[in-house]
């Protein structure tokens, strides 16, 4: 292979290396603080407080807190026993760090 092409292949492997990290970045920025609508592309975070925010004030009070983790427990307890057993606490654990996936519970 020639020194030009492998210089080329080396800086195409570099650039796009840099571009998906610059996109993970990207990605977990903070949300506007500025009380700016949020985009369609929401990051997780920006996500989770559009989950939590009920009253759209752009913070979430202890009262949305509390409810929201209310709800999560709720769905967690598969057996509704009114306690979280290790499998079910796994469980959302979890879902808690992989948001991506299953159904959304927003609104519950």
């Amino acid at each position: 292979m020639s020194k030009i092409l492998v210089t080329t292949a080396a800086a195409a492997v570099l650039f796009a290396a840099g571009s998906l990290v610059t996109t993970a970045v990207a990605a977990d920025a903070p949300a506007a603080t500025d009380g700016a609508k949020l985009k369609t592309a929401l990051t997780p975070l920006a996500q989770l407080l559009q989950l939590m925010d009920t009253d759209k004030s752009g913070k979430v009070s202890k009262d949305e807190f509390m409810k929201f983790m209310e709800s999560e427990f709720d769905y967690a307890d598969k057996n509704k026993d009114g306690q979280l057993d290790p499998v079910e606490l796994k469980n959302l654990v979890y879902k808690m760090n992989h948001p991506y996936t299953g159904v959304p519970r927003g609104g519950k």
